[in-house]
């Protein structure tokens, strides 16, 4: 799949983003600094902003051309608690917290969009930018929908989607209905004997 010659324009940019975002990670419910990044980036573009739905989550929102549906793009935003062993010069300033799980990629992912978007405006409709919060156990879009996401921001459909480091460059998986779509925690208290398991 080629790169669009507007989206390669971005490159440096978007890396620049990203290393930022990735030397600065911030926990689920914390991710003020990256909030004020996202909300910074979305204002330079032009997007009308809205923060504070889930604590720290932001939605920016693009118009454009007449009529045509509402759509939304959605990324995670938090980092996970755990000790970064990279030695490039945009690891972690942050003892104790990394951006392991590619969210800081996601979140340009989602950025990159929005300016290519914001640029171009090839598309008729609405475009709602979503940046969820404590997306790593922390229930973050369940705090979203309970602050009014979807009364606020009514969509047809939500897009979202997470890298994978495996898969050639320029592709994409799917599958139909669901896909990591959430997980959850469980405790099973078995009650017997005491035997030597060996």
């Amino acid at each position: 799949m080629p790169v669009l010659p507007q989206i390669a324009a971005l490159e440096s940019q978007l890396i620049g983003w990203r290393r930022h975002l990735h030397a600065h990670p911030e926990l689920g419910y914390e991710e003020r600094l990256t909030s004020d990044f996202i909300a910074a980036r979305l204002s330079e573009m032009g997007l009308d902003v809205h923060r504070g739905l889930g604590g720290t989550g932001v939605v920016g929102t693009l118009r454009g051309g007449n009529g045509g549906e509402t759509i939304g793009i959605r990324a995670d935003i938090d980092a996970l608690p755990i000790a970064e062993a990279n030695d490039f010069d945009h690891r972690s300033r942050h003892e104790g917290r990394m951006h392991a799980c590619g969210h800081d990629g996601h979140t340009v992912m989602a950025l990159g969009a929005a300016s290519y978007l914001a640029r171009t405006r090839r598309f008729s409709g609405t475009v709602h930018f979503v940046f969820q919060p404590a997306e790593e156990g922390g229930a973050g879009a369940a705090a979203m929908i309970r602050d009014g996401l979807f009364d606020l921001f009514p969509m047809s459909a939500l897009f979202a989607l997470h890298n994978r480091p495996g898969l050639a460059a320029g592709r994409f998986g799917i599958c139909a209905g669901y896909a990591s779509s959430a997980s959850t925690r469980f405790e099973i208290e078995v009650a017997g004997r005491d035997a030597h398991a060996a």
